[in-house]
């Protein structure tokens, strides 16, 4: 299976030149982030003789308002930006398979239940939910992390669910259940591994979704906090400058884009590759 899985891939990425260039794209800016020390400069040393430098060979970005690399300080913004969106995502997936699963597999009352209040919250703008969450909390990357994991687990578990309500009903789960094999044995063995690869699927479109919340939100000022930076804490800070220095804006919002783009065509790709029935 796990074969079978890895030539369809193979195949797809080779088929998709867009795709390939998405993962090539994300592999470049996901290790750029990690190995910012690199950079000889300090995203926070303020240097107000050179603020507001265009870009050139010593600072290729320009500088900021500060006189801080512009460069150095997107690799940074990245590494926030990145963490937020993985850490999120793992928050979101967490919790939108567990009820997902849990909500497909038991039906009945609790089935309805769980599906009446995904369907009130699916109702309520999730950003607007996000922004009275984050007023009331103290500013900081775990709580942002949180705030946007809370709230971005619904359409996952309905996703989840559905696959779920299939699976359970096949004929090596009913054959588990008449030996007597528990739920938990029946969910870990035979239901979560079917429904894995929607997750993965779904969780790189997640990501996309919270990398560009935590943009907004640094974006508004209630994100990431000075001296801190992230893209969106970047794109904030431009609005000052966007007449007379568009390139403070234009660097950290291609991050954005390329990053957010490539995410959701390397989603749309996983997805045609993992799908049983374009499969077969």
């Amino acid at each position: 299976m796990k074969e079978r899985l890895l030539i369809n891939l193979k195949i797809h990425f080779g088929k998709n030149k867009f795709a390939l260039i998405s993962l090539i794209i994300l592999t470049i800016i996901i290790l750029s982030s990690i190995f910012a020390f690199l950079s000889p400069y300090d995203p926070n040393k303020i240097n107000v003789s050179n603020k507001l430098a265009g870009p050139s060979i010593l600072h290729i970005f320009g500088t900021d308002e500060l006189g801080r690399d512009y460069f150095t300080r997107a690799l940074y913004g990245g590494r926030i930006s990145l963490k937020v969106g993985f850490l999120s995502m793992l928050v979101s997936i967490s919790l939108g398979t567990i009820i997902g699963v849990t909500s497909g597999y038991l039906g009945g009352i609790v089935d309805s239940a769980i599906m009446r209040l995904i369907d009130i919250l699916m109702c309520i703008p999730t950003f607007f939910l996000i922004l009275i969450a984050n007023a009331y909390l103290e500013a900081s990357i775990n709580n942002i992390i949180f705030i946007i994991g809370l709230f971005g687990w619904m359409g996952i578990a309905r996703v989840v669910r559905g696959e779920t309500l299939s699976y359970r009903e096949r004929e090596y789960v009913l054959c588990s259940k008449s030996l007597g094999a528990s739920n938990l044995h029946i969910i870990l063995k035979h239901i979560l591994p079917n429904v894995i690869s929607s997750v993965i699927v779904m969780s790189t479109l997640n990501i996309a979704g919270a990398i560009l919340t935590e943009s907004a939100l640094s974006f508004l000022g209630l994100g990431v906090q000075q001296p801190m930076a992230s893209w969106g804490s970047m794109l904030q800070n431009a609005q000052g400058f966007i007449s007379d220095k568009p390139h403070m804006a234009l660097f950290p919002g291609l991050f954005i884009l390329f990053t957010v783009l490539s995410f959701n065509v390397l989603g749309d790709t996983l997805r045609i590759a993992l799908e049983p029935k374009i499969n077969n």
